[in-house]
């Protein structure tokens, strides 16, 4: 069966950096995409950023752009989320997931972690 991974969450200054890795087990299908959600105290779950496990096709919400970056290592079957100039409102705790298109629709995703939490406070 599927398995998924998080690690690299924890505590981080504003304007500090975090690398959060997924490391993902037991494939039975190929899968389209690998994405990245996040989800706050007292707010729904969002959409954050995903890569395509064919050719690497990136896509990121508007309020990451510039900030975070998504890449993978195929060898290791890991993907990764580079978070840098983190604020506040990045706190959450952030799940990967693996889905059918490139997207972050979290309906589309079949398939997800148990999570790593994100605090980003002075």
């Amino acid at each position: 069966q599927l398995q998924l991974v998080e690690s690299g969450g924890g505590l981080v200054q504003p304007g500090g950096s975090l690398r959060l890795s997924c490391a993902a087990s037991g494939f039975t299908l190929d899968y389209y995409a690998i994405g990245w959600f996040r989800q706050a105290p007292g707010k729904e779950r969002e959409g954050v950023s995903c890569i395509s496990t064919v050719d690497g096709s990136t896509y990121y919400v508007s309020s990451v752009k510039g900030r975070f970056t998504i890449s993978r290592d195929n060898a290791k079957n890991t993907v990764y989320l580079q978070m840098n100039s983190l604020k506040p409102e990045d706190t959450a705790v952030y799940y990967c997931a693996v889905g059918r298109a490139l997207t972050v629709v979290a309906a589309l995703y079949n398939y997800w972690g148990q999570g790593t939490q994100v605090t980003v406070s002075s």
